[in-house]
């Protein structure tokens, strides 16, 4: 089973932190929409920093393994603290 990410778009601030925060850029930002969109699920590593770091918790991630968290951006989780 391979990894699925999905954002519930209603709950989309459109902040762009997972944007920003994701190692392999699994996420795009739709101007018009002003929302994030999932644009390449293949490259996703399950790190989970986007789910983590989504002050709306409008992102799910799903047919992942869950291992020891391997990946976090430390500088940016906490120029970002002030939104969670």
């Amino acid at each position: 089973m391979s990894v699925q990410v999905t954002i519930r778009e209603e709950a989309c601030r459109g902040c762009q932190m997972c944007v920003d925060v994701c190692p392999t850029k699994v996420f795009t930002y739709d101007d018009a929409a002003a929302k994030a969109r999932v644009s390449g699920v293949e490259d996703c590593i399950a790190c989970l920093s986007c789910v983590y770091l989504c002050p709306s918790m409008a992102i799910n991630e799903a047919g992942y393994t869950a291992v020891k968290n391997f990946y976090r951006d430390l500088d940016f989780s906490r120029r970002m603290e002030r939104f969670l």
